[in-house]
């Protein structure tokens, strides 16, 4: 009974937006609901209205605001603006209502005026009639000055154009746009629309009315217009966010005559990107246009009913939800909550008060805002006695220590003052007490206490209570420095609160001033390995400085680096060249260190590259170009942005005759105009905007004698002979017949049993290759390709088995030299040749013997023959006539034999 109750104190009605016209009445609604009549006034542009000698404004009985005969020019606009209705009930409190907005249409105007069109029968027109967006409501159409008769085809567009589809000759006429906004009509120009007959010729596609960015709320509906013209008839289909949507009549999205989008109860999610895509015969063209969602704001939480006792701290939570983001503030009976250190904005949008005072009783409105609209919601908060309990009341919003001693009190003798009330820890942001119990309950187990505190001056208290029966000490945190503070503490038992103690006066500890950050750091390089910082003295904690450190780090890295400095600037040495560094400083002084800088970034001046570039490889174009194609030097040493690399070459024979070409910033350049059959020397080095760093070695290759053809891959090679060791084979060859064909090198495959195990290229060049590493006793399969820039060619085959590990390989005897084709008739050639192991003269006297081996290339892939002589000559006999032959010899003394000989070539006559 000693529990004063909750008043439902609230609006039954609020005042809306309202769009007017000059002249015309207007009405605000505005009814409020308290078991006492509250009083009602109106605010207009947050400053109350006097409405008692007021003629053109009235309140009426139900708390509404009249305004009659709305007054509106270019220079006097009274009525306009934000209207808020308050209800007060004395001795209660005070509530507002949301804000409405009058607004009134300006004077009526056309920001554009119909034109005179032409349709074709059965297209679709538009009339364009534009007016401010206030005025869009009150806007309509006549034609033949008669208003149009209502038709599903004539559709009116936001902003006022108007829309003709599927036109036959009935809506021919003239037309034009009419405003009511103020007595008599405002009227546009008149526009003629014809009508002509049917296309014969198709007609190009084009948009008459694309869509244009829309803005709604949910629950509105929104049209998007998409006007085509063209022969035959465009369709229309619409997507939203490029899925295309159903516009079947069944559901919210429709496809109105003329390709009108038209969205029914727009919800958030309809929010997106809107596409119309026009088609007609092969011609599609398509248009976007965005539809905006907003929300007005929303509670998701609103403040709930407090009761608290004097001193506590509470929270009134209040949460929202809009479209854009709503802002909020609070008022308490009417007036805006000013934030203080004892009112705070806690967790975004809840009010926290701290130490409650009586005055502080009273309604507490959370008001939410954006562009689109505003709410409020309201609690009321009540203050109890001390000795009356706070009831329980659903989830509360009290914020102090719980408040389980506040049982019900029952008649009793109250606990005396604590005694011996001291501060036994006092730093500069919190403060322990501690005390004895009562003189009237020395054991004091069963008390609880309450600890109020304020700072000096303040007529605001707080509360802390003891978290436990007996407990005789408290830590009050949250302080501020080098502050006064007065507090004092009472006992409480089940009769309730007793006496207090008397007020004890703590002053917190001072700050210890550390330095704060030192102002204006700043940073330059001054050359490719140096950067120079300078600081100014901190603004606070600056009275005895002793030194700096300045701490600096390579960008991408995590070890930072420090230097002391007395002074105020400093210059960093040793650094990477064309490198970001981040450099920040600390003051010290007695205490320690202060706060550091911001980072500040710098990169160092950039320098010529230290390192040239990288991989120059050269490839032989044809018999005046070479390509040069190489990599940028090692990040770490290209000292700066490569800004182009110089190339120079001179021929070898010519070492003192250098050119120069200097490229971009590329990696290859063909270097044309070259002499045939000429062997060339190069050399590039990278520059930067400082210079050109060192260059490479340099590189030699020698253009071709003759332009070749490169338009296909290199014809088979002429011949491959193997000659197999213990772990090796030695394999030669004849390049391809064609020599017209370019041939950039060779590749040799080779593996046991197949020749895809291991592939080796080498230079155009070679003619011999020794295969490494190989397995004695082994069977190999080796194939041999000339490759260009096109490909690689048709491979030659050979196998070899390896020889046995266990004989000694003897050392080879020199090929025989000089190999001669003589032919002497349609099938016979005689082949004759030198010996260079055997003396001068020529002569044989041991035991030796030679191998005559010939075949033809035609077909592709006949065998070898082979005969063997002791003499240096041998007669080649049962050849076919005009055939071209390949011929070698090799020579076998004991178990040593030579490679075959280069190969000689003879044609036979013909028959």
């Amino acid at each position: 009974s000693l529990v004063r109750t909750f008043t439902p104190f609230y609006f039954l009605v609020e005042p809306l937006d309202v769009l007017s016209v000059r002249g015309a009445s207007v009405i605000m609604n505005c009814s409020a609901h308290c078991e006492s009549p509250p009083r009602i006034e109106w605010r207009k542009d947050g400053s109350f209205l006097n409405l008692v000698s007021d003629d053109r404004r009235q309140l009426l009985p139900d708390g509404s605001l009249l305004i009659n005969s709305v007054v509106h020019s270019k220079h006097n606009k009274p009525d306009e603006g934000y209207y808020q209705c308050v209800a007060t009930v004395d001795s209660l409190g005070t509530i507002v209502s949301r804000t409405a907005k009058l607004t009134v249409a300006g004077l009526p105007r056309f920001t554009s005026q119909p034109e005179p069109t032409s349709v074709r029968r059965g297209g679709s027109a538009v009339l364009g009639c534009e007016v401010t967006a206030e005025l869009a409501p009150l806007l309509r159409w006549e034609r033949d000055r008669q208003p149009l008769a209502p038709d599903g085809r004539v559709l009116q567009l936001p902003g006022g154009a108007l829309l003709i589809s599927n036109a036959s000759e009935a809506d021919a006429g003239l037309y034009r746009c009419a405003l009511d906004s103020a007595g008599t009509p405002k009227y546009s120009d008149e526009a003629e629309l014809k009508v002509l007959p049917d296309a014969e010729e198709p007609q190009s596609l084009a948009l008459l009315k694309p869509p244009a960015p829309l803005t709604r709320l949910p629950g509105q509906s929104a049209l998007f217009p998409c006007v085509a013209a063209g022969s035959p008839p465009p369709l229309i289909r619409w997507a939203r966010n490029q899925e295309e949507l159903p516009t079947d009549g069944s559901g919210r999205f429709q496809l109105l005559p003329g390709g009108v989008l038209e969205i029914r109860d727009v919800t958030e999610a309809d929010a997106g990107t809107f596409t119309c895509i026009a088609e007609s015969g092969n011609d599609t063209l398509e248009a976007q246009a965005e539809l905006t969602v907003q929300v007005p704001p929303r509670f998701l939480r609103r403040p709930a009913n407090i009761y608290a006792h004097e001193s506590m701290d509470i929270v009134f939570e209040c949460e929202v939800t809009g479209k854009p983001t709503p802002t909020v503030k609070w008022v308490k009976n009417g007036d805006v909550v000013i934030p203080s250190d004892y009112f705070k904005i806690v967790k975004e949008h809840n009010l926290q008060v701290l130490g409650l005072v009586k005055s502080d009783e009273g309604f507490y409105q959370c008001i939410a805002e954006n562009d689109v609209g505003n709410a409020q919601a309201g609690a009321q908060l009540i203050i109890l006695d001390f000795d009356v309990a706070i009831p329980t009341l659903p989830p509360t919003s009290l914020t102090s220590a719980t408040n389980d001693h506040l049982a019900p009190a029952t008649a009793g003798p109250l606990p005396s003052a604590p005694r011996d009330v001291v501060a036994t820890l006092v730093s500069t942001r919190f403060i322990r007490l501690t005390w004895r119990p009562p003189a009237s309950d020395p054991q004091g187990d069963n008390l609880t206490y309450s600890i109020f505190y304020t700072k000096e001056g303040i007529n605001r208290e707080r509360v802390e209570n003891t978290s436990r029966p007996g407990e005789t000490q408290v830590m009050i945190q949250n302080l501020m420095p080098e502050t006064v503070y007065v507090f004092r503490v009472v006992a409480q038992n089940r009769h309730g609160p007793g006496e207090s103690s008397a007020p004890l006066k703590v002053a917190t500890q001072p700050e210890v001033q550390l330095p704060g950050p030192a102002p204006n750091v700043r940073a330059f390089s001054g050359s490719p390995t140096s950067v120079t910082v300078t600081w100014e003295t901190p603004l606070s904690g600056n009275g005895d400085i002793q030194n700096y450190k300045l701490y600096y780090m390579e960008k991408g890295q995590h070890t930072e680096q420090d230097v002391d400095v007395a002074g105020l600037a400093h210059t960093v040495t040793g650094l990477k060249k064309f490198t970001e560094y981040s450099f920040r400083v600390v003051a010290y002084n007695k205490h320690g260190p202060g706060v550091s800088t911001h980072d500040v970034v710098v990169r160092t001046l950039s320098d010529v590259p230290s390192a040239p570039p990288q991989n120059l490889t050269l490839e032989v174009r044809n018999s005046k170009s070479i390509l040069l194609q190489w990599q940028p030097p090692p990040a770490g040493t290209q000292s700066g942005q490569i800004t182009g690399y110089k190339i120079r070459y001179r021929k070898v024979s010519r070492k003192s005759d250098v050119t120069e070409s200097v490229g971009g910033t590329q990696l290859s350049q063909l270097i044309e105009g070259l002499e045939r059959g000429t062997e060339y020397s190069f050399r590039v080095a990278a520059m930067t905007i400082n210079g050109t760093g060192p260059a490479t070695d340099w590189v030699s290759a020698e253009t071709f004698e003759s332009d070749l053809d490169e338009t296909r891959v290199p014809e088979v090679p002429s011949s491959l002979h193997v000659r197999p060791l213990v772990t090796s084979i030695v394999v030669s060859w004849t390049p391809p017949e064609n020599q017209d064909v370019v041939v950039r090198g060779y590749a040799i495959g080779y593996g046991i049993g197949s020749p895809h195990a291991q592939t080796i290229k080498v230079d155009y060049k070679q003619r011999y290759y020794t295969i490494e590493n190989l397995d004695p006793s082994s069977h190999y399969v080796i194939t041999l390709k000339a490759f260009n820039n096109v490909g690689e060619g048709i491979p030659l085959y050979e196998s070899a088995v390896t020889r046995p590990h266990s004989v000694p390989d003897p050392s080879p005897m020199m090929p025989p030299v000089g190999v001669q084709a003589s032919i002497l008739s349609h099938d016979t050639i005689r082949i004759t040749w030198a010996d260079n192991s055997l003396p001068k003269n020529q002569k044989i006297t041991d035991a030796r013997f030679y191998t005559v081996r010939w075949k033809t290339n035609i077909p592709a892939n006949t065998k070898y023959k082979t005969a063997n002589a002791t003499t240096l000559s041998y007669l080649v006999t049962g050849l076919k006539p005009n055939t071209l032959y390949e011929f070698s010899v090799m020579v076998t003394k004991g178990r040593r034999s030579s490679t075959w000989s280069m190969t000689a070539h003879g044609t036979t006559f013909e028959l």
